[in-house]
């Protein structure tokens, strides 16, 4: 049994918008919440957790360390329900017919796949086609990911790590720049880092099977053989590690996608790190062979076409 203290999934998505975009408002809009009925559902996920999940300031809203890691673990539980929901769906509409399988790594799920399946559901229109395909999306680390692609379950699968699975056909996509980011304040945002104080520093950062996270270790590596720091806190979640380095708990390493919002807002500040590359390839991994037909063939070509940069 589950016991009285879990908060809602409607107020678990609430909490990601608030981490997501630093403000309550802006959480409400986007959710088509109230601004009254944002800071009810906030109170009863206090009161059920029992301890203060956010901080509000003059800048904007902040997650407290509980709220961090409420959203930490809540984001497993929304993908799965999110996964749910779209097969739900997916079934009333199509039956089992007309179903397009996709997993991807969480930057690529957040800020690239959207606009990738909104041009494929636009230029099926175009085409004429009567019926636009169902896509169900699975969001998982990179290894998952090519775990899914090599066992069938799904078509076509997004990565960000550095390493490709034997069995599988892989294209690159675009770049991304890996960020090292401090909140208003930290003195690193005002001088350049050496590469050194960076590997004696402990981090917010993603867990081991994030594509960030392997990129990440594998420049610090090369750049500065030897020990390094262990890590503050290791999150699953994008948005975790984002609102814990806002909350002022150590820097913090995340894709320049994912923070870009708050580097152009001055919410936070891009480090700059001397003799560290954290330039880092995306690709769109496959069963090896022909290149696939169909809804597969028509999004792999947009992704490739409409890659990203840093």
């Amino acid at each position: 049994m589950l016991s009285v203290h879990l908060p809602d999934l409607r107020s678990l998505e609430l909490l990601l918008a608030v981490a997501r975009t630093g403000s309550l408002g802006a959480a409400g809009r986007e959710l088509g919440l109230t601004q009254q009925a944002v800071s009810a559902r906030i109170r009863t996920v206090e009161q059920l957790v029992g301890l203060p999940v956010v901080h509000r300031g003059p800048r904007g809203s902040t997650l407290t360390g509980a709220g961090a890691l409420l959203v930490d673990w809540s984001t497993r539980v929304l993908t799965a329900a999110e996964e749910l929901d779209a097969g739900i769906a997916s079934l009333r509409r199509h039956g089992r017919n007309g179903h397009l399988a996709v997993a991807a790594s969480t930057t690529i799920a957040e800020f690239l796949l959207p606009g990738w399946l909104v041009r494929l559901g636009t230029e099926q229109d175009a085409a004429g086609r009567q019926q636009r395909t169902a896509v169900r999306l699975a969001v998982h680390d990179s290894e998952r990911v090519g775990a899914e692609v090599l066992g069938g379950r799904v078509q076509l699968g997004f990565v960000e790590g550095p390493d490709v699975p034997a069995g599988l056909a892989a294209d690159v996509i675009g770049r991304d720049e890996l960020a090292v980011v401090v909140p208003t304040g930290h003195p690193w945002a005002r001088r350049t880092v050496d590469v050194g104080e960076l590997a004696a520093t402990p981090l917010v950062v993603l867990d081991g099977g994030a594509g960030p996270r392997q990129a990440f270790d594998r420049a610090l590596a090369a750049a500065a053989p030897g020990r390094r720091a262990q890590p503050l806190l290791e999150l699953s979640a994008t948005a975790a590690v984002r609102s814990a380095v806002l909350a002022g708990a150590a820097p913090g390493v995340l894709s320049d996608l994912a923070v870009r919002d708050d580097l152009a807002s001055g919410r936070l500040y891009r480090v700059a790190v001397s003799g560290l590359g954290l330039t880092r390839e995306l690709r769109v991994v496959r069963p090896d062979g022909p290149t696939p037909e169909g809804p597969a063939g028509h999004l792999l070509r947009i992704a490739t076409r409409d890659p990203a940069s840093p």
